[in-house]
């Protein structure tokens, strides 16, 4: 089976090391380098802690430094209380010798993608800043993309407002950018990832794999179990980005639906909205693929895999 080619736009952040750990081991997925956005945490932690993650697992992946604030806004929307002062609190690493490249991390997305024979999908975990600046920098890279597959959005509820999720109200512009351009684009939200809550049952789960893989989920998954308790009442977190890569790996984990979505870029209340056509009223003509439901045993079959994959 030949592999899918995937860049992973990150802003690390617990479950885009989870993401980060899924991808880069599966037999299925060929892992071209990892782009950093700021978005979980200000860029200079989003990038140490992406290479932490590789690091500690052992990955020989390229880490790209990315943009450090959103292309039109002038402030940075970051995730503190949910992903702790480091973006990334729970697991101690050793000290880091892991370099980041010196290639920016939208120059590595526009040279990649031009040079390749457009079989890459571009999946992006954190605001999609790095590849809405790509996109506007080069738009001949846009027929090069085979697809956009992103974690974020909502056709239901937001999670920092009612109407917006955290990774499209932190660069609602680039996310206009991406929804506009005209590629295949898959969009992973929260109707989705709300329903693989990391419970106890499946903490004890993972566990037992007993190895480095299994040991960095279980530091990760008690501090974001924890905060994520703090916050929304939940008993376990959602873990929302690791479903982008399980649907690469296996499309059949999602139900998704043709839909036309537009970003709301204009409105103060409803800022970052997904507005999402579910029934087809407007008669517009879909433009996304919208996630619908998960198959939940699917799924944690799926990152169970990708954990013994370290032994």
């Amino acid at each position: 089976m030949e592999k899918k080619k995937i860049i992973l736009d990150c802003d690390p952040g617990h479950d885009d090391a989870i993401a980060i750990m899924l991808a880069a081991k599966s037999k299925t997925i060929d892992l071209l380098g990892i782009s950093i956005v700021a978005g979980n945490q200000t860029i200079d932690k989003t990038l140490k802690n992406a290479l932490n993650v590789c690091q500690y697992l052992g990955l020989d992946v390229p880490v790209y430094p990315g943009c450090g604030q959103p292309m039109i806004r002038d402030k940075q929307v970051i995730a503190g209380d949910i992903h702790g002062e480091s973006g990334l609190d729970g697991p101690v690493f050793e000290p880091l010798t892991k370099k980041a490249e010196r290639k920016h991390g939208v120059d590595f997305l526009i040279e990649t993608l031009l040079e390749s024979d457009g079989d890459i999908t571009v999946v992006t975990t954190g605001p999609m800043t790095n590849l809405g600046m790509a996109i506007r920098l080069c738009p001949d890279i846009v027929p090069k993309i085979k697809e956009i597959v992103l974690m974020g959005g909502c056709y239901q509820l937001g999670n920092v407002t009612p109407a917006a999720e955290f990774n499209i109200i932190a660069d609602a512009d680039a996310a206009h950018v991406a929804f506009t351009c005209g590629r295949k684009i898959t969009m992973v939200g929260l109707d989705v990832t709300r329903k693989v809550l990391c419970y106890p049952e499946i903490m004890e789960r993972m566990g037992k794999n007993e190895n480095i893989a299994s040991k960095l989920f279980i530091d990760l998954m008690t501090f974001f179990n924890k905060s994520q308790k703090e916050v929304y009442g939940w008993e376990g977190g959602p873990l929302h980005d690791p479903v982008t890569i399980a649907y690469l790996i296996d499309p059949t984990v999602l139900t998704v639906k043709e839909m036309f979505t537009q970003i709301d870029i204009r409105s103060e209340q409803s800022y970052g909205r997904t507005n999402c056509d579910f029934f087809h009223y407007t008669n517009n003509e879909p433009n996304s693929f919208v996630a619908i439901d998960i198959d939940t045993t699917k799924f944690w079959d799926i990152i169970e895999h990708g954990i013994r994959e370290y032994n």
